[in-house]
Order: C-alpha cells, then sequence, then structure tokens
C-alpha cells in the first residue's frame, strides 16, 4: 500500500515539532499615545482676522476718534514764570490726537522761547491732557545792563533780564575786555568762574557777599558787605582756599583785606 505522499509528509513532520510560542499578554496599564490635533487653517483665519480687526480699532481709537484728543494743558513747577506764560510759550496742538503730539519738539520750543526754562518734562495724561514740568533756572549772579540786570546761572549763562535786582544775589563786575584771558576762555567760562568762587565762598561769609570782580582768568576778587575785600585768584583749589579764607577771618577779626590766590602763603592787611 502506498505511504503518505511528500506533502503530506511535510504536514506531518511540521505538525510534529515543538508549539510555537504564544503571542505576549496585553498588560492592563502601559503607554497611552495622545493625539494633538492642531488647529484648523479655518481657524487660524478667524484668530488673523480678529487680531487685525481689533488693531484696526485701536489706531481709530489712538488718531481718528474724538475721544482721545489734546483739551488741556497744564504747567507745573514754575517760580517766576507763570503757568499761564509755559502754555501760551509752548503752543501745544489743542484738538490734535493725543498720541500724535511730538513732546520733543514741544520741550525745545519752550527753552527756546523761555530761556529761564532749565528743563521741562512733557507727559501725555490719558485720556486728553498734556503735563509741562518746569525747572527754572537760578540766578546766581546779576550783571548790569543798562537799568536792568541780567541775570547769571551756576553754569555762566545769562538767561534772563529783569528791572529790579532778586534779592541777595551778588553783582558779577567783568573788567576783562583787555585781557588775554577773555579771549583765550570766552565770556561765558570766565562768568562760569566767578559764580564757582562764589559758590565756594564759606557758608558764613556768602550772605554778606555783594560783588564779584573779575580782571581775568587768574585775578576773582570778593567785594563783602562792609568793605572787606578778598583776592581769591582763579577759580581752581576752591575748596582749599575756602578753609584758609575762614581760619584768617577767624583770626584777624580787624582786617579789611585777605589774599587767598595761593592758599599755602595766605595774606591780611589793613585795620
Amino acid at each position: 500500500m502506498a505511504g503518505p505522499t511528500t506533502a503530506r509528509r511535510g504536514e506531518q513532520k511540521s505538525t510534529s515539532g515543538p508549539p510555537s510560542a504564544a503571542p505576549p499578554p496585553r498588560r492592563r496599564f502601559g503607554w497611552v499615545r495622545l493625539r494633538v490635533r492642531a488647529p484648523g487653517r479655518r481657524s487660524l483665519i478667524i484668530t488673523l482676522v480678529g487680531a487685525a480687526l481689533l488693531g484696526a480699532f485701536g489706531v481709530w481709537v489712538l488718531f481718528a476718534s474724538n475721544w482721545l484728543r489734546v483739551e488741556r494743558v497744564r504747567a507745573t513747577g514754575t517760580a517766576v514764570l507763570t503757568p499761564a506764560q509755559v502754555v501760551a510759550a509752548a503752543h501745544a496742538p489743542m484738538n490734535a490726537p493725543l498720541a500724535s503730539v511730538d513732546t520733543e519738539a514741544l520741550a525745545h520750543r519752550l527753552r527756546a522761547r523761555l530761556p529761564r526754562i532749565k528743563t521741562v518734562e512733557v507727559e501725555r495724561s490719558w485720556p486728553n491732557t498734556i503735563g509741562l514740568k518746569v525747572t527754572e533756572r537760578k540766578p546766581e549772579l546779576l550783571m548790569r545792563a543798562g537799568r536792568k540786570f541780567a541775570e547769571v546761572d551756576a553754569e555762566g549763562l545769562r538767561f534772563a533780564t529783569v528791572a529790579a535786582a532778586p534779592r541777595g544775589v551778588p553783582l558779577l563786575e567783568m573788567t576783562a575786555s583787555d585781557s588775554p584771558s577773555l579771549h583765550q576762555f570766552g565770556a561765558d567760562r570766565l562768568r562760569r568762574a566767578a559764580v564757582e568762587v562764589a559758590g565756594d565762598l564759606p557758608a558764613a561769609l556768602r550772605k554778606d557777599l555783594r560783588k564779584v570782580r573779575v580782571r581775568s582768568y587768574d585775578a576773582v576778587t570778593l567785594e563783602l558787605a562792609d568793605g572787606r575785600t578778598v583776592a581769591w585768584g582763579s577759580s581752581e583749589q576752591g575748596a582749599e582756599k575756602a578753609k584758609v579764607l575762614a581760619a584768617l577771618v577767624k583770626a584777624a577779626r580787624d582786617a579789611r583785606h585777605f589774599d587767598v590766590s595761593v592758599p599755602s602763603a595766605p595774606a591780611v592787611s589793613g585795620s
């Protein structure tokens, strides 16, 4: 009787081998894959359109609407000037959009028209006000200008002319017209040197200062209320000269003239 065919023998051989490995059991807990779905193109377009509309509305509110326009200008910090003078000189663009006001140009215009103003801060105060915070120059010395007086600030700048001399401000007398110092340093520098000398004077004597006379950069003389004079020299070594002068005045109460131009070798004279 014929045996099994070759194919059947192969089947029998393959089935007679070891059993195939069973699939691993599924774990109850494991990693969970999350799929984040990107926003659709339609949502992105809506978002962009909304942002553009919001931006356009903001621009319209700032520049085209009647809500945020200049209706008032307020000045503060004045002493000699009046707030009305400052506001008038500012010439702010009334009824213009507050956001469009050029604050730097406005500040420059104020300083040019009112030299008494040293600094000015221009601020937008929403919804409709411009604020002008002014700091005025202070006169440290006075120069005669005919029947009036020119005020000189700490920088040696002649910034204003007044009819009456402010109380307690000493006079500055410039007699350096023929001096080489005038050509070498210039009038502004000589005036600034005079202001520095007046500022370095001891506090006890500063209230008695009546005149600062400048013949040259190295020849500054001070005149006090009781007729005493001080040869100061240049504006250099001001602190050291002030200490020496204070000691001289205390030691020689009857002296009329003090020379501290060379602080290491001071001198006194008169009685």
